[in-house]
């Protein structure tokens, strides 16, 4: 493969926050430009948790799609104590839905609903066991006695391996792993596991949050954490495992929460992600492992088909531009800048 050209399979988002109203219509385009399908998160206020909702969704993200864009929203539903398994059920067959989204409660932005008592929540996951429906997860404890660093390996022992112990057969993605931990805990379960990475995760560690004062935009849960976690992330994204795929949980905020004592947890990638991804892989020496990585081992994962058409990346010598902001009906959001030039641009 030339080190300058690469031509891949088109990408697909297996993590992705597209919001709603304003702010749907304003992102939405940015996805559809550079992805076939996305993971579609269901934690709107109030959150998607029945198969109407999703369905109601879904018409309002396909009717966002800019014209000539092909895209294609994969729906999930949230995951609560009171899930109905029958409803599961019916919006799977009908091929409404393709997963379900569990969150600890207060783990992180519209999580409030969140399961507490996973007890409650086992007719649901036993029934997406039988049928084969993957859960996807967001892996971190919220006690007050774990270390905000800590909340990952804490749930794989405290919540992830019990779960599975108890349902073996429940197919589970790992959402946004962030440490070596969750890279080593894939890597050891090679039945019904599999991981996302984000783009940024590749990129930053905790210095890109509070080195130089506190930077907002480099904010989001779960948090990035030491040099030796990204390391490992960037390892695992680059080896070709099919068990790690991309999810670039792209998350829009506008700059007004960004910067606002709430400080918001998000960074938004959608525009810049596959880009920064051959910058990426070329400096792991890896680039022959990119299509693996954001086109081949998702939609395996999950049994759907690889997408037939394809990209071409080209490195130039000037560097790509992008927009430092996407302007939105809500305001404006802030794109991830990661500090240096990216010299990969899509061929003409």
């Amino acid at each position: 493969m030339s080190t300058h050209r690469i031509t891949l399979r088109r990408p697909d988002d297996w993590h992705l926050h597209l919001r709603d109203g304003a702010m749907l219509k304003g992102v939405i385009g940015e996805t559809s430009a550079h992805f076939a399908r996305a993971i579609i998160m269901p934690n709107l206020v109030p959150p998607v948790v029945k198969t109407a909702d999703a369905v109601a969704y879904r018409d309002r993200i396909t009717a966002a799609i800019p014209q000539g864009h092909d895209f294609t929203p994969l729906m999930t539903l949230y995951l609560t104590e009171g899930t109905n398994p029958d409803d599961i059920e019916e919006g799977y067959k009908a091929g409404v839905i393709t997963a379900l989204k569990l969150y600890p409660a207060g783990a992180t932005t519209n999580s409030d609903s969140g399961v507490r008592n996973f007890d409650n929540a086992m007719p649901a996951l036993e029934r997406m066991a039988e049928l084969g429906i993957p859960l996807c997860v967001h892996g971190e404890v919220t006690d007050h006695d774990v270390d905000i660093f800590d909340r990952e390996a804490v749930f794989i022992d405290r919540v992830l391996e019990p779960l599975r112990k108890r349902l073996p057969e429940l197919r589970v993605v790992m959402e946004h792993i962030t440490t070596e931990d969750g890279v080593e805990y894939v890597k050891a379960n090679d039945k019904n596991l599999g991981a996302t990475i984000t783009t940024h995760h590749l990129i930053i560690n905790r210095n890109a949050i509070l080195v130089g004062g506190i930077h907002p935009h480099m904010y989001c849960l779960p948090v990035a954490k030491r040099e030796k976690h990204r390391l490992a992330l960037r390892a695992a994204a680059t080896s070709g495992d099919a068990r790690f795929f991309l999810g670039t949980d792209s998350a829009p905020h506008t700059d007004e929460r960004k910067e606002s004592p709430c400080g918001c947890a998000g960074i938004f990638t959608a525009n810049n992600t596959v880009q920064l991804l051959a910058h990426v892989f070329e400096q792991e020496n890896a680039l022959d492992e990119l299509e693996a990585f954001a086109s081949v081992n998702g939609p395996q994962f999950y049994g759907l088909p690889l997408n037939g058409d394809q990209i071409t990346l080209e490195k130039r010598a000037e560097p790509a531009k992008f927009a430092a902001k996407i302007e939105t009906g809500e305001g404006p959001v802030t794109v991830f800048n990661p500090g240096f030039d990216i010299f990969w641009h899509y061929a003409d």
